[in-house]
């Protein structure tokens, strides 16, 4: 059975977000009823046309609350909720505050935003995640926060991001402690693929996030998609939709066929992520 797409909330629990276009995909109305309203509507299309993993953070605005509040009141079967721990969300519902998050690896945070995120997602909860580990936070040589982690008993993960993502999957599978990995992957950016086969292989589960490239690859998004549907060591590739437009279209991806030649947009890494801590939020 090949990969799964599955939805990311990101764009939708906070008014703004780092995807090209995001501004004129939420439109004028950007108030916490408004988005709340949206995300139902999105989760309500995504789950009828048989999406079943959704992810979040702790950092995505609204977004645990908008989806417990989905999920409680549909009882859906069979979803996959994935949440994440370790940025504070800091832009209070402005679309360009600076920063509108920031990172916190420390045992403390960690233990305050597991309960807000069971509060919010409860039993739903079922992988909860280090957002965006890098060699620099010192997250997985923390033993003391690394035991907190497992004697949760929930399954664990682990996302990663920047010209490190390689280097921090192999940390992270060097722990023993993971069940899943999430990073990004696209048609630009490929440096983490062949960590994220070794720990496919180890039998962790592979989440793919940014297939788009934050939206720079959405003139192309069924065949970009398609691409990242296509490795044998994905589990789940995210849409990062936040309408039901964009999300019928990405949903075509399950049907497309990667394109030919894989190699024709590659870019250099340390480029790629320059070139994405320069998006602004919109």
């Amino acid at each position: 059975m090949g990969a799964r797409l599955g939805l990311g909330l990101a764009a939708l629990g906070r008014p703004g977000y780092l995807n090209v276009g995001h501004g004129a995909e939420l439109g004028e109305d950007r108030s916490v009823d408004a988005l709340r309203a949206r995300t139902f509507e999105v989760l309500d299309f995504a789950y009828a046309a048989g999406v079943r993993d959704f992810d979040v953070a702790r950092s995505y605005g609204r977004g645990e609350e908008f989806l417990g509040e989905w999920l409680r009141a549909h009882n859906p079967s069979g979803v996959h909720v994935s949440s994440k721990w370790g940025y504070v969300y800091t832009a209070g519902w402005q679309v360009d505050h600076d920063p509108p998050e920031v990172k916190h690896h420390d045992l403390a945070t960690f233990q305050r935003q597991l309960n807000e995120s069971r509060e919010n997602l409860g039993e739903w909860l079922g992988l909860y995640q280090i957002h965006s580990a890098t060699p620099e936070s010192g997250v997985l040589a923390d033993d003391a926060l690394l035991s907190a982690m497992q004697e949760t008993d929930l399954p664990l993960g682990v996302s990663v991001s920047g010209v490190s993502q390689a280097e921090t999957i192999d940390a992270a599978l060097a722990t023993g402690l993971f069940d899943a990995v999430q990073a990004t992957w696209n048609l630009h950016e490929r440096a983490a693929e062949d960590a994220l086969a070794r720990a496919a292989a180890r039998g962790l589960e592979v989440i793919v996030k940014e297939g788009l490239a934050n939206g720079r690859l959405a003139d192309r998004d069924d065949v970009a998609l398609a691409a990242a549907l296509a490795q044998p060591w994905a589990t789940v590739v995210l849409s990062g939709a936040a309408s039901v437009d964009v999300l019928r279209s990405n949903l075509r991806a399950r049907e497309a066929s990667p394109p030919d030649d894989l190699d024709a947009l590659v870019e250099d890494s340390e480029a790629y992520w320059s070139r994405r801590a320069a998006l602004a939020w919109n």
